[in-house]
């Protein structure tokens, strides 16, 4: 009986590993399809996958605290009565650099209608993020949350930012409406914070 090489073996040990680590992701831009393809983008992308959630099924308002790139704190009850997009994002990652413009575009379409922009960096420290936002004339607020990632968790029991980017459209009483996983295109973006912005407070 042939033994196994070394090499058989690692490699065989690599593919376990990234079948353990893609299970249940979701996302058809998984680490294993990047894997197979020689990809080394590291990070897991969404596919666009939009959820609604109706009102009726809408869970518990979500709250949270952390501190913007630029030191300030910021605390989701400064936006009580506000629709809020929140979204997951970190420097390096092309969707993110893509959808920037949308984003901003949307939120000075949006400022004086009460709706509120937050971004969530899930991976840079505040000096790459003010960065990003100079670059991409972000000029809504975003917090660094590789600390604690007391952002990400406050909404995981619900709708969780498991892919980068996330956008995660928050109704008037502080709970989930809709989820976008990948790069949030403008048009849909767009009617999903209509669809929250023309509900019965």
């Amino acid at each position: 009986m042939t033994r196994p090489t070394i090499r058989t073996l690692v490699a065989a040990a690599l593919v376990a590993t990234v079948a353990i680590v893609t299970s249940g992701c979701g996302p058809s831009d998984s680490v294993a399809e990047q894997y197979a393809d020689g990809s080394t983008k590291n990070y897991i992308g969404g596919d666009g996958t939009v959820v609604e959630i109706p009102p009726a099924n809408r869970g518990e308002p979500i709250s949270f605290t952390s501190t913007t790139d630029l030191g300030e704190p910021l605390d989701s009850a400064d936006y009580d009565g506000d629709v809020m997009v929140v979204n997951f994002w970190y420097a390096a990652c092309p969707p993110c650099r893509a959808e920037a413009p949308d984003l901003e575009a949307l939120h000075q379409q949006y400022q004086d209608q009460g709706v509120s922009f937050i971004g969530v960096n899930v991976r840079d420290q505040a000096s790459t993020a003010v960065a990003f936002a100079e670059r991409f004339d972000v000029t809504y607020p975003s917090v660094i949350d590789i600390t604690d990632s007391a952002v990400q968790l406050a909404f995981a029991g619900q709708v969780s930012p498991n892919a980068v980017p996330t956008t995660i459209v928050v109704d008037r009483e502080g709970r989930a409406a809709a989820r976008i996983t990948g790069r949030a295109e403008k048009s849909i973006l767009n009617s999903l914070i209509t669809t929250v912005l023309d509900e019965t407070p």
